[in-house]
């Protein structure tokens, strides 16, 4: 497999509806546990050996910037000398970041498809990943390549179970027999974690909208297949999600941490 690809991740939304949280950062810098969403999605692509990162910005898109900028000092302990900081000292540095992050702005009101398209210039290679900013997943993206080099198609999408925003109850008239809190649902969704063909921008433009535009014509065209990820996923959507999240992270519940022995 091509190790090369490029990992395309959608950062540039508005973040509405948890506005706790992104009236002063863009939803990817949200934390979960001590480390922001886009930080655990890198992680996960950089598990598999996908090391060569595209983040299409938009809302707040400097703050990401700055965060790139700063990252060895945010994620390690440092030593520097005020006469010349040129002399910095990192400890504690772990050894895997060897990532490749290219920072693109591609407008505060671009739709989905639009951001994708901005940045086709970076795309070097045949292939390349698209993800969301906000969505964590234990996806086995080694699966997803070979079932989209086995569909041979323009695209590929993977589906995921839904979570029910409910309890679900199960009943034999009156008689109520099983109660679950907030189910997986038996269908599918579109769980964010796409891989394309460079074909994919024949099918869109700057004001393309990637999952109604985009997905309709590759559709019409037979030209997008499914994955099917039976696994962990969880898209931070609301606060609450992120609530939920850290929840899980301090109870030492982190399925999405593949890369933790």
């Amino acid at each position: 497999m091509d190790r090369n690809i490029k990992v395309v991740i959608l950062c540039g939304g508005l973040g509405a509806r948890m506005k706790e949280e992104t009236e002063f950062r863009p939803k990817p810098l949200v934390n979960v546990g001590d480390k922001p969403i886009l930080w655990h999605i890198m992680k996960l692509f950089a598990f598999y050996g996908y090391r060569n990162f595209i983040l299409c910005l938009g809302y707040k898109g400097e703050l990401i910037k700055e965060y790139f900028l700063k990252f060895r000092a945010l994620n390690n302990d440092f030593s520097i000398n005020l006469s010349d900081r040129k002399k910095i000292t990192f400890y504690n540095e772990e050894d895997d970041y060897d990532w490749n992050v290219t920072l693109a702005g591609t407008g505060t009101d671009t739709p989905t498809g639009g951001r994708i398209k901005h940045i086709e210039k970076y795309i070097d290679t045949e292939r390349f990943f698209v993800t969301y900013g906000d969505g964590l997943s234990n996806i086995n993206l080694d699966k997803l390549m070979k079932t989209h080099c086995k569909h041979r198609k323009t695209a590929t999408m993977t589906g995921v179970h839904p979570i029910s925003r409910y309890g679900v109850i199960d009943h034999e008239k009156e008689r109520i027999t099983a109660f679950q809190e907030k189910p997986l649902l038996e269908g599918y969704i579109n769980g964010g974690f796409f891989l394309f063909e460079r074909k994919v921008f024949d099918y869109l433009d700057k004001s393309s909208v990637l999952e109604t535009d985009g997905v309709d014509s590759l559709i019409r065209d037979g030209q997008i297949g499914l994955y099917r990820h039976d696994g962990f996923w969880r898209s931070i959507d609301t606060f609450k999600d992120a609530q939920m999240l850290n929840r899980m992270y301090r109870d030492n519940e982190k399925p999405w941490m593949i890369w933790k022995p």
